[in-house]
């Protein structure tokens, strides 16, 4: 049973990615329909990881979304400070906001630690 976590282990920032475009799509379909399906395409990187993985294409995608994530935090805590009133639903919006923007964080981690780590 370890032996089969410690297999698949390496696929979840990958799920993880192609589970947020999905939710994402799902979203703008429901309001602004067909001109939601371009945001499919960014699935495709990881899903062809899942497929046949590529240790360049892993590597340009674990940097690409560590800069991106980099980006979301300081964006996060900027808007953090300069926010004076705090209702309760900014407060929970605030909460989800963080965890997504740290989940990112370390899934993009995750995918240069398997690109350094481990040879596909």
């Amino acid at each position: 049973m370890l032996k089969f976590i410690t297999q698949y282990t390496k696929f979840v920032p990958y799920f993880y990615f192609i589970s947020i475009v999905a939710y994402w799509f799902t979203d703008i379909n429901k309001t602004e329909g067909i001109t939601a399906y371009p945001i499919l395409l960014l699935g495709i990187p990881f899903l062809w990881q899942i497929i046949k993985p590529n240790k360049s294409l892993n590597f340009i995608l674990g940097i690409t979304f560590v800069c991106v994530s980099s980006y979301l935090i300081l964006a996060y805590l900027f808007s953090i400070l300069n926010m004076i009133t705090l209702s309760t639903s900014i407060k929970v919006f605030l909460v989800y906001g963080g965890i997504f923007i740290l989940l990112n964080f370390v899934m993009a981690l995750w995918i240069i630690r398997n690109s350094i780590h481990r040879t596909f």
